[in-house]
């Protein structure tokens, strides 16, 4: 049996107009050209400015969807359950050839309320062979994965481990089966140069409890089964600077996922491949421009799955980055007249906005093997 896997991040998919705190980031910059006497004339302002905003990213959106041609999808940033249904039914299937269903997302532990959503075509599979949990409640203490670097930060035992959740999906396709295992873990705080580090030991403590989660879920057998860690992880080992020079970042916090567990099929790629989102920022502390390319969404396979596929084709849709991302590493080139005139953007792409997402999807192609009967 032949899948094609994907997972998004579709950057803040909201039935709200804006966050309860802050501002839209995409609305901010037009509305401070503004005065605004009073706060509800400028409430419905912002509001009309993010429908059309929100309309124009979401066809993008849609096309990055469509064009991945995915059977199965994990999303990232999610707002609501009808949002993800309203998504589909009036952006994805309007230019997609494939019809999706088996609509899940269960809110977790996101402040900002931007959940995990599943989806998966129609007629892969019954409804009732979807089975849904979700781990948001699961403690430190409970996953067993706290520890004195996280007593440091003043993260409590009985917190909870998951900064978003870890969405369990397993599907039963009946002479074999499937779980996936959707997660968001915890941002590195984008754009501040210590956020990294600093948020580091929660990763890695989600990473942990992820893996525990497997474990305890298959028992002894866990090698064998057919199951697949997918997502935001927001951790990368190694990104590519300008001209794509490997550079080594240190500890990522998903070390204990790919250490004598899962197996991350995108190592087979070339390095100028492995990246599904892009940086450039002002660094205070080293007084320069930071730019990288870095893969911070995963999809990691069993012992049992990467044995069926040992090659598996993957793909990143990047015609739906802004045109300020260089679409190739390796590209000497990063003045604005030679960004703004590359080609390969769907229609109405622009420099910072619209977009489809500041992540890419990431898919891959897998053969499910049959159950092992024991």
């Amino acid at each position: 049996m032949k899948l094609r896997v994907g997972t998004f991040n579709v950057e803040n998919l909201l039935t709200r107009h804006r966050f309860s705190s802050g501002e839209r980031s995409d609305t901010a910059p037009a509305m401070s050209l503004f005065h605004f006497p009073r706060i509800d004339e400028r409430d419905a302002v912002e509001r009309s400015l993010a429908v059309a905003l929100e309309d124009d990213k979401r066809q993008m959106t849609a096309l990055a969807i469509a064009e991945a041609h995915a059977d199965l999808w994990m999303l990232q940033e999610v707002d609501s359950l009808a949002s993800l249904q309203a998504f589909f039914a009036n952006y994805v299937h309007r230019i997609a050839d494939h019809r999706y269903g088996h609509f899940t997302l269960l809110d977790g532990n996101d402040r900002r309320n931007i959940d995990i959503g599943f989806a998966a075509r129609r007629d892969l599979l019954a409804p009732q062979r979807v089975a849904v949990s979700s781990h948001r409640d699961l403690s430190f203490a409970e996953a067993g994965v706290h520890d004195r670097d996280l007593a440091a930060l003043g993260i409590d035992r009985s917190g909870k481990v998951f900064a978003r959740d870890c969405l369990q999906i397993e599907l039963d396709f009946g002479d074999r089966s499937l779980t996936l295992f959707g997660c968001h873990l915890k941002s590195m705080s984008n754009g501040r140069d210590d956020g990294r580090q600093a948020t580091l030991p929660v990763r890695r403590a989600e990473a942990r409890a992820v893996k525990g989660l497997i474990k305890r879920h298959f028992g002894e057998g866990w090698r064998a089964a057919n199951w697949i860690v997918l997502g935001d992880l927001n951790a990368y080992r190694f990104g590519l600077g300008p001209l794509a020079q490997r550079t080594d970042e240190g500890e990522s916090g998903i070390e204990p996922l790919l250490e004598d567990f899962a197996i991350d099929p995108m190592e087979n790629l070339p390095e100028h491949e492995r990246w599904t989102h892009f940086r450039r920022y002002w660094s205070e502390a080293g007084q320069r421009l930071v730019e990288t390319h870095m893969p911070l969404d995963h999809i990691l396979l069993s012992p049992a799955l990467a044995a069926a596929n040992p090659a598996p084709a993957m793909q990143m849709i990047r015609r739906g980055l802004p045109y300020r991302v260089p679409l190739d590493p390796r590209t000497p080139d990063r003045s604005i007249a030679t960004l703004a005139t590359s080609a390969d953007r769907y229609p109405r792409i622009g420099w910072d906005r619209p977009k489809a997402s500041d992540h890419c999807p990431l898919t891959i192609d897998l053969t499910i093997p049959q159950d092992r009967v024991s």
